[in-house]
């Protein structure tokens, strides 16, 4: 798989600045998606998140048919919806509902983790174990309410039965590879969080992959964190705002984001250092020529159908600089 091969996406958290509201946020990722749809990005995916403060994605339909009433082309999805979280039907009906009004545009991502924390979790959920053992079982009742009508079928998802809303599996580990290659279904791989299995996974989903009315071959997106700007020295400088956060999320400390600083040597040590550097083991940062390299490196590494990228800059600007900047080598006649 080539560099130009391979489609490429964003992720959002809707992250909100430490001195700004979540309307700020919110704003700002209007602004993301429309210059995303502009530059030829395939879909704007938002994940669910709960209880973090500082991330302002846990509505996450909500937000979904914001972004698609704001922009014109790209698909606009989840990235993903915890399904342990929710009943499947209301979820069908979520996703029935978008796809209602936003036809051939979205994408629902489905997930088996909490998006947050145990205590979180329980407050969630009325079943503490649910999705632990019976995940398989949640996504063949989406797929049921979501695929049409059978005879006699006394519960329906109105909106969502016959819809055909893509489901996607998203994962961190081999389970989800696993269930995603038996389903037949897209398979997205969080290596913007979790690099360390991203090529066993990779290889468990395409190996063991089962050809479905879905798909017929493998599909696999992988999570980059990126962060590219006019020079390799400006875009480490902005990354330490993606750095910082991850050490906040260590520390048990709030999310929000904070400005960049010239050094982190300051602000963490050695063994938290090296988890954030194991954290974005796979992160493009650079100027252009850079990104490209590195793109084009990970691209013959993982074989990759989709990059799904994943950033945090302080300055909504910066943002839009690196969307730029990513389509640009991405895609060179943008």
């Amino acid at each position: 798989m080539s560099l130009q091969d391979t489609a490429y996406s964003v992720l959002d958290l809707a992250h909100a600045r430490m001195d700004a509201s979540y309307g700020n946020a919110y704003a700002g990722m209007v602004e993301s998606a429309r210059r995303a749809d502009d530059l030829g990005y395939q879909r704007y995916w938002l994940a669910e998140h709960h209880s973090m403060e500082g991330i302002g994605s846990s509505a996450t339909s909500v937000l979904i048919g914001h972004i698609a009433g704001a922009t014109k082309r790209i698909r606009v999805g989840a990235g993903g919806i915890m399904l342990p979280n929710h009943a499947p039907l209301i979820i069908a009906e979520h996703f029935g509902t978008l796809e209602a009004l936003y036809p051939s545009r979205i994408d629902l991502g489905v997930g088996r983790a909490p998006g947050s924390d145990g205590a979180t979790m329980r407050a969630l959920r009325r079943d503490a174990r649910s999705g632990v053992d019976d995940f398989p079982e949640q996504l063949a009742e989406l797929q049921y309410f979501l695929t049409d009508a059978q005879p006699m079928q006394k519960v329906i998802a109105v909106p969502g039965q016959g819809s055909h809303v893509p489901i996607w599996l998203l994962g961190s580990s081999l389970y989800s590879a696993q269930l995603a290659a038996k389903r037949g279904l897209p398979f997205a791989f969080a290596s913007h969080f979790a690099p360390r299995l991203m090529m066993e996974a990779l290889h468990v989903y395409r190996t063991g992959f089962q050809p479905s009315e879905v798909l017929d071959r493998p599909y696999a997106a992988i999570g980059v964190p990126v962060a590219a700007a006019a020079t390799d020295q400006l875009a480490t400088h902005l990354f330490t705002t993606a750095q910082q956060s991850i050490l906040a999320l260590l520390r048990g400390e709030h999310l929000r984001l904070r400005p960049p600083v010239e050094s982190m040597e300051a602000l963490w040590n050695p063994v938290e250092a090296q988890h954030i550097r194991d954290f974005h083991q796979i992160a493009v940062v650079g100027g252009p020529s850079k990104v490209k390299s590195k793109l084009e490196q990970l691209a013959a590494q993982t074989q990759a159908d989709e990059f799904i990228f994943a950033s945090s800059f302080y300055e909504p600007q910066d943002k839009l600089n690196s969307l730029q900047i990513v389509a640009e080598q991405m895609r060179p006649q943008v």
